[in-house]
């Protein structure tokens, strides 16, 4: 991540440009495609202006502060590109999250309950998991490590999907469609 700073009609000291760039190092936790941050720091009438446009992939985003102090007004013009970021990766996150569920890897499971009076199927559960891609005795140590009394994976040796079910503490049950 590159880092510009611009000061108009003042003097950069040193205490400044550690400030924002400390401060800007942080925007990297809420978005890690971060690829350039422009920051622009004048003085205009007494008020510290505080432009700032962040270049990421695919996305330009700007905030602006107004505060009498300068640390101030970067804070805020930080906070507010802070808010951007989150809001934006909650967006990118969740359409990742739909082509992830359309994608052929993922693997349904659906639990059914038959009506006592009907010969109609009524659906009850339906939970989406991404199948790893492992072989039988991965899956087994991988199914020792979790608290879940089932696992669902792609067997590497068939490319199918496997369900290993714990019967009890030392027997395992394995479902080959």
């Amino acid at each position: 991540m590159q880092i510009t700073i611009t000061a108009r009609h003042f003097d950069l000291t040193n205490a400044i440009r550690d400030r924002v760039e400390s401060s800007c190092e942080k925007l990297s936790k809420y978005f890690d495609q971060i690829i350039h941050i422009n920051m622009i720091l004048s003085l205009v009438k007494n008020r510290n202006v505080v432009e700032m446009t962040l270049h990421a992939s695919h996305f330009n985003l700007q905030s602006e502060a107004e505060e009498n102090d300068m640390y101030l007004s970067v804070d805020n013009a930080i906070d507010r590109m802070e808010a951007q970021l989150k809001k934006l990766k909650e967006k990118v996150t969740n359409h990742q999250k739909r082509a992830i569920k359309d994608n052929p890897i993922y693997a349904y499971a659906n639990m059914f309950e038959r009506k006592k009076t009907a010969d109609r199927r009524r659906m009850v559960k339906t939970k989406r998991v991404m199948a790893e891609t492992m072989s039988v005795h991965e899956a087994l140590d991988k199914f020792e490590n979790i608290k879940k009394e089932y696992l669902i994976f792609r067997n590497f040796e068939t490319d199918r999907i496997n369900v290993l079910v714990k019967k009890d503490d030392l027997h395992y049950k394995l479902i080959e469609p």
